[in-house]
């Protein structure tokens, strides 16, 4: 089995970005804002979509621009219970009128969340500890700052299109950055698990040979493997739900070379796949290291991650580990409404329901428009994959880029992934309902008709 490599030119690139070029289609004001941004923000930030937004309020699932147009947000999963959830704006305005500090003073906040959080995982991290960061950056970095002392080793295994942040150690490992990413010296990559191209009998084994070779080639430089860092859904991969066996051999394999699974929840964790609350336990495996953050406070910056007493209890004898703001108060209280919402709204049952629709309505669109290659996904993350030819099966940016400007236009907003920048990204908060689900396919049937013909 093999998968094709992407093209440099390819990897990394934000297909729906706005191009400064064009900024004299905008209105006088947005033409002001942009020009404002490029010089107080500097040429490193990006706007989404040809045509940028100003937004300026949202609920739920729903956001409006500074001219008072609605849009359907079917992207934003940083707000997972819903833009503006009243209850977690008032715990976040409780406790900021009462009290922000670190976590070096007793609270009981923090405890009672880790306990709650800690009760959402399965098997030896069950009984492990939470640590606290600000971003999903911050914790995959202090995930590879344990697992590097823990094993003693260097050596870090990543899938070929991954991200897992933008600080400089995890940048190393993120090279959905772009075709100028730097890679660390001991990181390797293994393939995508493309189940569109890769046949998913035989997958889990043919995945594991990839990390075996590499966890090989690492001891062969001295180095070994220190962590095995896995997405589970492969969000920047491409979006690859199944099958659900894929990831047992390699993580054993992993382990029994001495080194520490991390399961990167940032995207794929919190109710995500509608089916578990954490992305890894569809695939029923048991990580060393669980890292969470963008959903986690439903806006508020805050971050962390799940350990297994054996794994960190070296590197917390030895080292100190103190974040300011990781897991302050008010961090907490965004937390664990975050949390609760999740749970008495029972949006995990929502993600799997509404998103089982979603992906109905897709397939039935795929029958009309031979542009939609594979519809995957699960729960409420959906990937869409457009290709030129279903027989060559060849990705189709071009298209992708259409479609996703031609919805933000229609005022559904959506994004788009993977290698070739050509799989429509559906990831709306988890409030998302029957009729969102239902206006998204409508609209897309519609821009779809639009594109291929034009």
């Amino acid at each position: 089995m093999s998968t094709p490599e992407p093209t440099a030119k390819a990897r990394g690139k934000m297909n729906n970005a706005f191009d400064p070029s064009a900024a004299e289609g905008l209105s006088p004001a947005s033409r002001q804002l942009v020009a404002r941004r490029e010089k107080l923000l500097g040429p490193a930030y990006r706007l989404f979509y040809q045509q940028p937004l100003h937004i300026v309020r949202g609920k739920g699932c729903r956001l409006w621009d500074d001219e008072g147009n609605e849009y359907l947000d079917a992207y934003n999963n940083v707000v997972s219970v819903g833009h503006a959830h009243p209850h977690v704006v008032e715990a976040v305005h409780a406790q900021m009128q009462t009290l922000c500090t670190h976590t070096r003073y007793l609270q009981e906040g923090v405890l009672d969340y880790a306990e709650d959080l800690l009760g959402t995982l399965t098997g030896p991290i069950a009984d492990g500890h939470a640590m606290f960061t600000c971003t999903g950056s911050e914790a995959n970095d202090l995930a590879l700052r344990i697992a590097k002392y823990r094993t003693g080793n260097q050596g870090v295994i990543i899938t070929s299109e991954a991200y897992h942040g933008n600080s400089d150690q995890v940048a190393g490992i993120s090279p959905a950055m772009g075709e100028n990413a730097l890679l660390g010296t001991w990181v390797r990559r293994v393939p995508t698990p493309d189940s569109y191209r890769v046949s998913p009998e035989g997958m889990a084994e043919w995945f594991a040979d990839h990390v075996r070779e590499q966890i090989r080639e690492l001891e062969r430089h001295g180095v070994g493997v220190a962590a095995f860092v896995v997405d589970s859904l492969f969000s920047s991969d491409g979006l690859y739900a199944q099958p659900t066996d894929l990831l047992g051999p390699a993580v054993k394999a992993v382990q029994e070379a001495g080194g520490l699974f991390i399961a990167d929840e940032v995207q794929c964790g919190f109710a995500r796949s509608g089916e578990r609350m954490w992305g890894h336990q569809r695939h029923d495996v048991h990580p060393d290291i669980v890292t969470m953050g963008k959903p986690m406070g439903n806006g508020y910056p805050v971050a962390g991650l799940a350990v297994t007493h054996d794994a960190v209890a070296e590197f917390g004898h030895d080292m100190r580990y103190f974040n300011t703001f990781g897991g302050n108060t008010v961090a907490i209280a965004a937390a664990q409404a975050t949390l609760d919402v999740i749970r008495d709204e029972n949006l995990l049952d929502n993600s799997r329901r509404v998103g089982e629709i979603l992906r109905t309505g897709l397939t039935d669109l795929a029958a009309r428009h031979p542009a939609i290659g594979d519809v995957r996904g699960a729960g409420l993350y959906v990937g869409v994959e457009l290709v030129t030819d279903r027989d060559t099966k060849t990705p189709d940016q071009a298209l992708a880029t259409a479609v996703v400007n031609g919805l933000r236009e229609r005022k559904v907003l959506i994004s788009a992934t993977g290698a070739e920048g050509n799989v429509l990204k559906i990831r709306p908060p988890l409030v998302f309902d029957e009729n969102d689900a239902d206006r998204l396919v409508s609209v897309l049937d519609e821009v779809l008709t639009e594109s291929v013909g034009r």
